[in-house]
C-alpha cells in the first residue's frame, strides 16, 4: 500500500467507528423503561391480537395463584421470570400453554409484566402434611447425605427466598407445581444439569416431603 491510500484508509476507519458509535448510541435509545401499568394490564386483560391470554386466569390476582397446579409468581424474582419466558419463547422450555404465549410476547412485554409483579405481595402458604414435614425440612437444610443430596437451603436460602438472578423463590410455592417440576427435572423433561442430577437421586416420598415443606416457608 502506497502513502497516499494510507491516509484515505485511515480516514476510513474513523468514519466507520463514527457510524458504529452511532448506531450503538441510537440501540441504547431504543430501550424501553419498564412500565408496571402496561404489565398490570397485560396480566389481567391479555392481548388476543397476538394470542396473549391473560396470565391472571392461571397465576391468579396479582401473582397469587389458586391453582395448585400453577405456580404462583408473586414475590418471585425478575430475572427468573424474565429466564422461563425467554425459554418458553425458544422451545428450550417445553409447555404446551406457555410456549405460544411467550412467542406472542416482546421484551419490552416482558420487561412490563415483570415491573408489576415485582410489586405483588406472595400470599403465604403452609405446609399440609404433617407426616413428612419433619423429612422435608430435614432435605431442605441438611440434605441427604448417604445420597450427595445437597441441602436445598445452600441455593434457594433458608427461608426459600432464593438468590436474585441466580436461583428462584420456592417459599409459599404449590407443593403439587413443585412437586411436578422436580419430577420433571428427574425426567430430564425440564433441562438444568445441577437439578437433574440432584433429583435423580431422590424418591418420591422424598420430592413430595421437601416440596410440601418449602410450601410453609414464608
Amino acid at each position: 500500500m502506497n502513502r497516499i491510500c494510507l491516509p484515505i484508509v485511515k480516514s476510513l476507519c474513523i468514519s466507520l467507528l463514527a457510524i458504529a458509535s452511532v448506531a450503538h448510541a441510537a440501540e441504547e435509545k431504543k430501550v424501553v423503561k419498564a412500565d408496571a401499568a402496561k404489565g398490570e394490564a397485560l396480566y389481567n386483560t391479555g392481548d388476543a391480537t397476538r394470542n396473549i391470554t391473560a396470565c391472571i386466569a392461571c397465576h391468579g390476582a396479582a401473582g397469587n395463584s389458586s391453582i395448585a397446579e400453577n405456580p404462583t409468581l408473586a414475590g418471585q424474582h425478575g430475572a427468573y421470570i424474565h429466564k422461563q419466558l425467554v425459554s418458553f419463547k425458544s422451545g428450550e422450555r417445553k409447555n404446551a400453554i406457555m410456549a405460544p404465549i411467550a412467542k406472542g410476547m416482546t421484551e419490552e412485554d416482558m420487561q412490563n409484566l415483570i415491573a408489576y409483579l415485582a410489586k405483588s405481595k406472595p400470599t403465604p402458604g403452609a405446609a399440609k402434611n404433617k407426616d413428612t414435614v419433619e423429612l422435608g425440612k430435614k432435605i431442605f437444610r441438611g440434605g441427604i447425605a448417604e445420597k450427595n443430596v445437597p441441602a436445598c437451603a445452600a441455593c434457594h436460602s433458608a427461608n426459600g427466598a432464593g438468590m436474585p438472578a441466580q436461583f428462584p423463590r420456592l417459599a409459599g410455592q404449590h407443593q403439587a407445581y413443585t412437586t411436578a417440576q422436580l419430577m420433571s427435572f428427574r425426567a430430564d423433561t425440564r433441562k438444568n444439569d445441577q437439578m437433574n442430577k440432584i433429583v435423580k437421586r431422590m424418591s418420591d416420598e422424598e420430592i413430595q416431603a421437601v416440596s410440601d415443606y418449602v410450601a410453609g416457608l414464608k
